[in-house]
């Protein structure tokens, strides 16, 4: 029997019998940090060549006459919102890459990444490294819960930036469009974890690898190592958390007990790995038996990154 389910709420991901690498590209290191300037005029003015030159180069073919995608991406406001947030990433985060030369310059493919941290900034900073880090920089559409476009202000800015809600037919048209696609099979489950099951992967759908097989698009693993600290959650207040409609309301050392400031993130340093892409062969119609042995080897190459990304820092905050 075949189970059903995408991305955040499915089963997991298929995998069909044979699984083969695909080279990766040449790429020059990616530079170092960038001067920063602000938005508009600023940017422009104070912002360096180099600089410049990978936000003009950061857009998208279907735009209309606004300078907005189907699903609401705005380039223009992605640049300005990637100028002002960029400290967050370089300062705050220190965020450093791995493999990043793994990523294909161009063409569809599919990041899928382990979650954690109560706050999806996993996601950004992923999307951030992909703008700012590498070779060829290239927008992130991340697949995001049904929940988050309902939230205040931080739906709408999501939806600018090409965020999208995770449902298989807004995946199938974005693939199809060769656009490079993020996914967290673990969904709530992983992102929402307490703090004493830090690292250990939660239960994966299946949704994404059947996308990836039916639109052979190729998959490339990653590992994040240091939100899992951002926010460690000591328990779960599943019951409070369904009154007000959300999926989890962790409890962390200063949330509540601190009210605005207990929700910033504690500053530790990011670690990104990423994998080699991997390419799976099958029917995407498969019983989830067999769909479930190609999820598991991409969990597998998920958790391997996490262990080589663990084993080489040095602390949690550098």
């Amino acid at each position: 029997m075949r189970k059903t389910g995408f991305f955040l709420f499915g089963r997991g991901i298929c995998y069909s019998a044979g699984m083969n690498k695909i080279p990766s590209r040449a790429h020059p290191e990616p530079r170092g940090e960038q001067t920063r300037g602000a938005p508009g005029d600023r940017l422009a003015r104070n912002a360096n060549h180099e600089w410049r030159e990978r936000l003009r180069n950061l857009t998208s073919p279907r735009l209309n006459e606004f300078g907005i995608d189907p699903f609401g991406l705005e380039p223009a406001f992605l640049k300005e919102a990637l100028a002002v947030t960029s400290p967050v990433y370089r300062k705050y985060f220190r965020v450093q890459t791995y493999g990043i030369e793994n990523i294909p310059a161009a063409g569809r493919c599919m990041l899928i990444a382990n979650h954690s941290g109560q706050i999806p900034l996993d996601g950004a900073m992923i999307a951030m490294a992909l703008m700012l880090d590498s070779p060829q920089p290239r927008i992130v559409r991340a697949m995001v819960e049904k929940w988050v476009p309902t939230i205040p202000f931080v739906g709408p800015f999501f939806v600018r930036c090409g965020q999208v809600t995770g449902t298989p037919e807004n995946c199938r048209r974005l693939l199809e469009w060769d656009e490079c696609i993020l996914v967290f099979p673990e969904g709530v489950r992983g992102i929402s974890k307490l703090y004493s099951q830090r690292y250990q992967l939660q239960e994966f759908g299946y949704g994404f690898m059947r996308l990836a097989l039916e639109t052979k698009a190729p998959i490339i693993p990653v590992g994040v190592v240091g939100a899992e600290e951002q926010a460690p959650a000591l328990y779960n207040a599943k019951g409070m958390a369904k009154l007000l409609g959300m999926p989890a309301l962790p409890i962390t050392p200063t949330f509540p007990l601190v009210p605005v400031l207990g929700l910033l993130p504690y500053p530790t340093k990011y670690h990104i790995h990423f994998g080699e892409p991997l390419l799976f062969d099958g029917d995407p119609e498969d019983d989830d038996d067999v769909i479930g042995e190609k999820v598991d080897l991409v969990k597998s190459a998920i958790s391997g990154l996490l262990h080589k990304g663990l084993k080489q820092r040095k602390h949690i905050f550098w």
